[in-house]
């Protein structure tokens, strides 16, 4: 249940009494707030005075001062605010008892024509006045403002409506998503949908949330990653596609983590992961400049350079550099333990990788990572490690496979596509193998899909690249809570 304000309450019912609807419906607003500055400009009053037009605005009250039979409002909307000049004489009683009984957060519904005042500031002069939508709740002192992150981000519509820095942030995610959608379209890429529920998950190295479906009595899966059933496209000739998606892990939540998160997904016929790199670096490049107006991005208080070419390193020579070892020995598992130990000998009696594959992985983690700050495609990932990535023909234990790193986070994860499903099914095996044994983040075997590579998948490229962590990037945001406008929150106590 909520409870209500009694107070609040209280002045629901004065309104009644006064014959004033709390809630009305049907006023016809025919100008945005900005359409009134637009038409005043810096024209003086004496121009304005002379000018017929009568606008019909609404918008938010953020300020009133009232001054016996008069007084003014500043209203605002979505992109501007407006001040109004209201006079009994001229709104007649009846419609000045209305503004009597406004409160701050209120919407108010004006017509007027333009003046200005004494002191300059474009004004609409109100002709008539009405309530158009109550607040009940007190907005944040305007001295303090509503700061409290996990606040914000519990009540985003309040952040939103005090915060014009939040507007700004999710009007900028808005337009990279605008911005993708007319790259690829321009690629002759088509959009297209997947399902969500799913009866395997697969696609990525991921627990996922599992559903029943009482109708079909069926045990099903929110999707981790839509990639098995984009490339059943390609199988069918859709040979460019792309999604928007929304995928959900069952994991942690963290700085870089939400259950619920954004992916775009792209896959194309008659490439090559190398191919997705330079399409990635004209992706990147050119959004960096059409929302930000540059390649030097911000970020936790230095800059990170988004020109291209992005740089280019393989997976084994990096981490041979920070251990000190060569290409060659890096391969070699009980190298990497011994070189491993003698850096951390407090991790003898540790849980250590068991394969050259798990060590990459556990290696790069600790000591590439967060070196990585300027766009940087790190390529040739193990073959153990890639399930769903082709081998490369010249050095089978690695994949033609990239990940994009940028200010020491991963934002992108590409390669050229395994369309051999004899092979698929042997990794899809392995991969159940490791379920069986308790690795919740391994994948089914998919046999549809498996059946669906019998057909014949022409050699293709795909790749998936975080949107969230993309537009943190974008607006110099540390938490993926700040980008995402409803985050997946504890329930608040109380």
């Amino acid at each position: 249940m909520y409870e209500f304000e009694q107070k609040r309450l209280d002045k629901l019912a004065v309104l009644a009494d006064a014959g004033i609807a709390p809630y009305p419906n049907g006023l016809p607003v025919e100008h945005a707030l900005a359409d009134v500055l637009a038409a005043g400009g810096d024209r003086p009053h004496e121009a304005l005075q002379e000018d017929p037009r009568v606008f019909t605005v609404a918008g938010r009250l953020r300020f009133k001062n009232e001054m016996g039979k008069a007084g003014f409002a500043r209203l605002h909307d979505e992109h501007d605010r407006l001040q109004v000049f209201v006079k009994k004489n001229v709104i007649g009683d009846e419609q000045f008892v209305t503004w009597k009984k406004l409160d701050l957060g209120d919407w108010v519904w004006v017509t007027g024509t333009l003046m200005r005042t004494r002191t300059g500031e474009l004004t609409l002069k109100a002709t008539e006045l009405q309530l158009y939508s109550k607040c009940m709740a007190s907005l944040p002192d305007k001295h303090k403002g509503f700061t409290d992150g996990e606040q914000r981000q519990r009540m985003r519509y309040l952040d939103l409506l005090i915060n014009r820095e939040t507007r700004a942030r999710f009007r900028r995610r808005s337009a990279v998503v605008s911005y993708i959608r007319r790259f690829f379209e321009a690629k002759d890429f088509m959009e297209v949908e997947t399902p969500i529920l799913q009866t395997l998950a697969g696609g990525a190295a991921a627990k996922p949330f599992q559903t029943h479906h009482k109708a079909l009595g069926l045990d099903m899966f929110l999707r981790v990653a839509p990639e098995l059933y984009l490339k059943r496209l390609v199988v069918g000739g859709f040979e460019r596609v792309y999604e928007l998606n929304r995928n959900f892990r069952n994991e942690g939540v963290s700085l870089k983590h939400n259950p619920e998160f954004t992916m775009l997904e792209f896959y194309q016929a008659h490439a090559t992961y190398t191919d997705l790199m330079d399409l990635t670096e004209a992706l990147l490049g050119g959004l960096a400049v059409e929302v930000t107006g540059s390649h030097q991005i911000p970020w936790k208080g230095e800059s990170l350079d988004w020109s291209t070419p992005f740089r280019r390193a393989r997976m084994d020579d990096l981490i041979a550099e920070a251990m000190g070892l060569t290409r060659e020995q890096v391969w070699d598992l009980e190298t990497l333990e011994s070189a491993w130990l003698a850096r951390s000998p407090q991790d003898a009696d540790a849980d250590l990788p068991s394969s050259v594959g798990k060590w990459f992985e556990w290696l790069f983690d600790a000591l590439v990572e967060g070196t990585l700050q300027d766009p940087t495609f790190v390529t040739h990932y193990p073959t153990e490690i890639s399930p769903l990535a082709r081998r490369s023909d010249a050095e089978p234990r690695v994949t033609d496979r990239f990940e994009l790193f940028i200010g020491g986070w991963e934002l992108a994860n590409g390669f050229s596509e395994l369309n051999d499903p004899v092979d698929q099914a042997g990794r899809f095996a392995d991969q159940a193998a490791a379920k069986a044994a308790g690795d919740d983040e391994a994948m089914f075997f998919d046999a549809d899909y498996v059946r669906a590579l019998t057909y014949g998948m022409p050699p293709t490229a795909g790749e998936g690249i975080g949107i969230d962590r993309l537009v943190m990037f974008l607006t110099d945001q540390q938490s993926i809570r700040e980008v995402i406008l409803f985050p997946t929150l504890r329930p608040q106590e109380g």
